[in-house]
């Protein structure tokens, strides 16, 4: 298992490739694949990213040794990112085929990590909640770390202003039980300490494309998106009760309350490669 190693000095940066230079989205961006048999394809609406920089030792033995801890240098302490993101499915449905369409609300747990068998840039996924009966698809069928919750949306989203006026969400759930609220003030500017500029940030949070997890059965499971480059703007964290991160003593309840970062779109479009691959 993982003990939490970073790629954190500069040094180690440069010798494993990975120095934190500028990143550039179109480095990243690449063709669509094309989407064959069970791929799925959904909008992903109210879609937001509220992310706490932590110490890294806290995820020590969350992970395998494959893959280490994508740490950042924040006023001179080295920190590990950890990110929320609810959001509500739209139009969830087959990307090959005409098929029902299903809307549902979900929020994934993630951490930034790096490949070292590919140097990607991915995440680990911690678990997803999803309020929906299709949850026994991913839960039992591919043992993906998918719990139940009852999960609530109170937004309001001024089209003029391009801002939200209100953004509530709450999760009423056993594994994972949330709530939060945001704030948006038009123009708002990015603040994404640790990075050398907003858009090696942006590519950081936004555009990793592989996701990992323990299975279920405890085996190590993958799978793949793909989406445009996300149209985000920056919003504020009001305020945050997020009982997975304190329960398994990742970010206190205190901590909660200040993230290092809150990103939020109204509206973006993924494609999901299926079925999630096990891997050895």
């Amino acid at each position: 298992m993982s003990i939490g190693i970073c790629a954190n000095t500069k040094a180690l940066y440069f010798k494993e490739g990975f120095a934190l230079e500028s990143l550039k989205l179109i480095n990243f961006i690449h063709p669509k694949p094309s989407p064959k048999g069970i791929d799925l394809l959904c909008k992903l609406q109210h879609f937001a990213i509220i992310t706490y920089a932590v110490d890294p030792s806290r995820f020590d033995g969350l992970f395998p040794d494959r893959f280490k801890l994508d740490c950042l240098q924040i006023d001179g302490v080295e920190k590990a990112l950890i990110s929320v993101v609810p959001f509500i499915d739209v139009d969830f449905t087959s990307a090959v085929y005409p098929f029902p369409k299903f809307t549902m609300g979900q929020t994934n747990y993630r951490i930034y990590i790096i490949d070292k068998e590919t140097n990607e840039r991915c995440v680990w996924f911690l678990g997803t909640t999803l309020d929906s009966w299709t949850l026994a698809v991913p839960k039992f069928l591919w043992n993906l770390p998918w719990y139940s919750g009852d999960v609530k949306f109170d937004c309001d989203f001024d089209e003029s202003q391009q801002i939200y006026l209100k953004y509530k969400m709450t999760t009423d759930a056993t594994w994972a039980p949330a709530s939060v609220e945001l704030t948006q003030t038009k123009d708002a500017q990015f603040e994404l300490s640790g990075f050398p500029d907003t858009e090696t940030g942006l590519v950081y949070l936004t555009h990793p494309l592989a996701g990992f997890y323990h299975r279920r059965d405890g085996k190590l499971g993958t799978y793949r998106v793909w989406h445009k480059q996300l149209k985000v703007a920056s919003a504020n964290l009001k305020s945050a009760s997020f009982g997975l991160l304190s329960r398994l003593g990742l970010v206190t309840q205190e901590e909660q309350q200040i993230a290092h970062s809150v990103l939020i779109e109204p509206l973006n479009e993924f494609t999901i490669y299926l079925p999630p691959k096990v891997l050895k």
